[in-house]
């Protein structure tokens, strides 16, 4: 059997690697071009050994999304109501408190909070709805809110990006989620997301909250119209932004999911396309200190896969994950920590239980 030779063009990019270097966006395209999947992995699983060594992380949390009636009108989601249509739904103070009553454990990290952009209510809404859980659990961190819903926020309210976070904020926000963020480029948001957050928006919103002192996560929705060229020029301008504020930590790549679960293997990412752009991830975003690999899109073995491939998180327990699911999602909504650890640990890896800021609560 003749030895697999890597390519000589990935042979130049592990040595800027090795040298610290920065990849560029040429790089990005030759390591989505290369049929070397697997020098891609090695690349990538040196780059995330330099920086977390053997630890996987993951968090106990759980999803709340207060709202799905929006504004907005992206060609990707299944989540989204208009007023009055059937299954919109808006939660006021004590339907919020139910919801986490019901589904409450004393482990629980973080509130991972999103929701439409709703007309229907005031800013006020959105604040009190942070203020009464930040009242009723004042221990767990409140993930809240993404740049296009800050931005969707500002221009409700008649006031700047910088107002409504400075409000958020006293409220007891803690960090803003990655959503929202697509593709960050003008061309994907014009014909998938024309009603959102223009890309200089996202990144704004993200710039000034880590003025605020606030670390935030950054994510990509890949997988339909957009180019690898375009993914990378994404990853590029997080990077940018992270020189300088150094405010992000994490990335996390999400595949997008067909509109409907019954959806076939023709409309879904590729496990190749999931695992290459995790690695890639990791290659090209140089000064984030993690990459995550989201179960709830790429499904578990994936995700137990991309141990080797960059990442170094594999999210959390979700308890009853909405977006993904109210579209093509065929995953379970819900891990236990047992079933975390398990998955961490099949992949020879170390678990690593955390809280939203990557402090560690407990080694596995």
């Amino acid at each position: 059997m003749s030895t697999i030779i890597m390519d000589d063009q990935l042979h130049e990019i592990r040595e800027k690697i090795e040298r610290g270097e920065r990849l560029t966006i040429e790089d990005g395209l030759k390591l989505y071009e290369t049929p070397d999947l697997l020098g891609v992995a090695q690349m990538a699983n040196m780059v995330n050994d330099r920086i977390n060594g053997n630890n996987v992380y993951f968090i106990e949390n759980l999803y709340i999304n207060p709202t799905n009636v929006c504004e907005a009108s992206c060609a990707f989601c299944g989540f989204k109501r208009k007023p009055g249509e059937e299954g919109a739904y808006t939660m006021h103070e004590e339907e919020l408190l139910d919801y986490v009553q019901k589904r409450w454990n004393d482990n629980i990290q973080e509130f991972h909070i999103v929701g439409g952009h709703n007309t229907d209510v005031p800013f006020d809404y959105y604040l009190n709805t942070v203020r009464t859980l930040k009242k009723h659990y004042p221990n767990v961190t409140i993930k809240a809110y993404t740049g296009a819903e800050i931005e969707f926020f500002a221009r409700h309210s008649n006031q700047t990006m910088r107002q409504v976070l400075e409000q958020l904020q006293e409220a007891g926000l803690d960090t803003l989620p990655g959503g929202g963020a697509e593709i960050l480029t003008e061309n994907y948001r014009a014909k998938m997301s024309p009603d959102k957050a223009s890309t200089d928006q996202w990144l704004e919103a993200h710039e000034i909250a880590h003025d605020l002192g606030m670390k935030t996560h950054a994510t990509m929705l890949y997988g339909s119209i957009e180019s690898k060229e375009e993914r990378l020029i994404h990853m590029d301008r997080l990077r940018q932004l992270q020189d300088k504020t150094n405010g992000f930590m994490v990335f996390i790549p999400l595949a997008m999911q067909p509109r409907k679960a019954t959806a076939g293997l023709k409309r879904r990412t590729s496990a190749y396309d999931d695992l290459r752009t995790v690695a890639i991830s990791r290659l090209m975003l140089d000064n984030f200190d993690h990459i995550k690999a989201y179960w709830i899109n790429i499904g578990v073995q994936l995700t137990q896969m991309s141990l080797t491939f960059g990442s170094s998180d594999i999210h959390g327990t979700l308890i009853e994950e909405r977006i993904s699911h109210s579209v093509g999602a065929l995953t379970s909504q819900s891990l236990t920590r047992s079933e975390l650890v398990h998955m961490i640990k099949g992949a020879g890896k170390t678990p690593v239980e955390r809280d939203t800021f990557y402090n560690v609560i407990k080694t596995y």
